[in-house]
């Protein structure tokens, strides 16, 4: 469960580097972070469906 937390971590820091390079005017930084956010976004969506969300208790 340890992979979705990391995961939703890229995620959100690859919005926040989208965010950050649009409003710099870096198009190229801009894709790439867009990039990443679909990519890891989507692993995120489906490893919280496929393993359902983490619980913290083993």
């Amino acid at each position: 469960m340890g992979l979705m937390i990391i995961f939703s971590l890229v995620t959100l820091l690859a919005a926040y580097g989208c965010f950050s390079a649009l409003k710099n005017k870096n198009l190229l930084g801009a894709f790439w972070g867009l990039a990443s956010f679909c990519v890891f976004g989507w692993f995120t969506i489906m490893t919280i469906l496929h393993h359902g969300f983490p619980t913290g208790t083993h």
